[in-house]
């Protein structure tokens, strides 16, 4: 019957989404909100929880570390998984481990005992975004990709809006353990959900597991980020602790890059970054991510920390950049299927380098109405950029590529948002120090002390709001380092067509 529609063949599709992909999206929409709302529920809590278990900064961020650190180590198995087990099925493992780790984490006894449980969640988070975007874009068709992109981009951006003020008000009013206890219900009826509307796709078990590309790629990560996120205990990159397992990081990246060219089933399909639109996307989106990721680390530490509001009130205070981004991130989907990424990034960038310049100059008494205006801007900014870029890498590659296609970006975006906390809390701590005359590992709880002190408050809140703007500036850079490759992206609409020979090939 659809055969016998007027107008073009797919136009119809191409216009809208039906009903069965909008199932699919709700679906994954509830994990993605469940991985993301923990993420932003914990950092509005890193304060509390140092706190309650009596440690110092450089130590509680590995909650965060932690956890992206299982992310970035389970990500490169998810697209060889997708294939040989069927999404359906990875998906709704995904969903149990991130359970399991949200029930244990809020059990934990000890900051080692919560870091542990934090990596279970991070096993199973790892897995839910490239899961997820590889059942989205298959039940969309790339035609569609920028406009479900945008439905799975607006209820996600409950995460940054929901998450901080969700999690200010448990830790003020209930307990930090809540804040992984209130995954349980949502994860229940995700994978109940997941059960039943998810289609049942095939398995294809035509190709061996690359073990050795897995031995090599998931620890080279790991280190690679480990080594980076102790330069702030390690008071530098010299320290032994730092650059050993940064260097053999390295060393196992660079092995599994040569290895991978050399075999006809890497686990992760370099072969895809010779299509030109998927490599740009991919240098836009690392470089973004080390910006963004940064920023939102420290975002709430300078409510907390110069300005004395409660996590509640930091919560509620960074919600107009969710806002933002919620009103236009249905526009930029729609309007990256209709004429291309690159002019919907561009400006989007502009705005996010507009609000991020706001807090640049922050201080211990810079008004309010002025910080909102920022994280408005930079909200407005995130609607047309994340999701745009994300559906330029996508839109060009065939189905048969699209799951080893989401692994890798997943891969590259969450390393470079670890990479970007680490570069980000490493510039705070030192600038702290420097500021407060103390070790790099001690500066956050320094200044925590003086502000403490009525007697000292002034100063230690003008001294550590020169930290913050400094601190700024640096992600500021970094989010100019991103318009260059933008200016890269397409700047027309994806083709019709579905198939490209040479990735699907390069993909079998």
């Amino acid at each position: 019957m659809t055969t016998t529609e007027t107008g073009p063949p797919g136009a119809d599709k191409v216009d809208k989404l039906d009903s069965a992909v909008l199932k699919v999206a709700g679906v994954v929409v509830l994990g993605a909100v469940m991985a993301i709302l923990d993420t932003t529920v914990v950092n509005v809590a890193l304060q509390a929880l140092a706190l309650e278990f009596q440690t110092s900064f450089d130590t509680i961020q590995w909650v965060v570390t932690g956890y992206m650190l299982a992310l970035a180590t389970v990500i490169p198995v998810t697209g060889w998984a997708c294939d040989r087990f069927g999404t359906k099925r990875l998906y709704m493992l995904a969903i149990v481990l991130f359970l399991v780790g949200s029930m244990v984490a809020g059990m934990a006894w000890n900051v080692e005992s919560l870091i542990a449980f934090r990596i279970i969640q991070g096993l199973g988070g790892g897995m839910l975004m490239p899961a997820g975007m590889t059942i989205m874009t298959k039940a969309a068709g790339p035609q569609r990709v920028g406009r479900v992109m945008a439905v799975l981009g607006v209820p996600m951006l409950l995460g940054p809006i929901g998450g901080p003020i969700l999690g200010g008000w448990l830790v003020d009013a209930v307990s930090w353990r809540w804040i992984f206890y209130i995954n349980v219900p949502i994860g229940v009826v995700a994978l109940l959900l997941a059960w039943r509307l998810l289609p049942r796709d095939e398995s294809r078990p035509t190709e061996r597991f690359d073990f050795p590309g897995m031995l090599m790629l998931s620890p080279g990560l790991a280190l690679l980020i480990f080594g980076v996120s102790k330069i702030p205990a390690a008071g530098g990159v010299s320290s032994l602790e730092v650059w050993l397992p940064a260097l053999a990081g390295l060393v196992l990246i660079a092995g599994f890059l040569v290895r991978a060219t050399r075999i006809p089933n890497p686990l992760v399909d370099l072969k895809l970054f010779k299509n030109r639109t998927f490599t740009i996307a991919m240098v836009t989106t690392s470089l973004f991510m080390i910006a963004f990721m940064g920023a939102m680390l420290v975002l709430p530490t300078y409510f907390v920390l110069v300005r004395g509001e409660s996590a509640l009130r930091a919560g509620l205070l960074l919600a107009p950049q969710g806002i933002g981004a919620m009103l236009t991130m249905p526009i930029g989907g729609r309007l990256a299927d209709k004429v291309g990424a690159g002019k919907i990034v561009l400006p989007g960038l502009a705005l996010i380098l507009a609000g991020t310049a706001v807090f640049t100059q922050v201080g211990a008494d810079t008004p309010y109405p002025l910080l909102l205006g920022g994280l408005f801007v930079m909200g407005l900014g995130m609607g047309f950029t994340m999701m745009p870029i994300s559906a330029a890498a996508l839109q060009t590659l065939t189905q048969r590529s699209v799951a080893r296609a989401s692994s890798a970006m997943n891969i590259l975006q969450q390393t470079a948002g670890a990479v970007g906390s680490a570069i980000i809390s490493i510039i705070l701590a030192s600038l702290l120090a420097g500021k407060f005359g103390v070790p790099t590992s001690q500066g956050q709880l320094a200044a925590s002390a003086m502000l403490m002190n009525p007697q000292t408050h002034g100063m230690a809140a003008e001294a550590a709001g020169d930290a913050f703007a400094t601190t700024f500036l640096w992600a500021l850079v970094f989010a100019v380092c991103c318009v260059v490759p933008a200016f890269f992206l397409p700047k027309r609409p994806p083709k019709p067509v579905e198939e490209e020979p040479e990735l699907e090939t390069a993909a079998s």
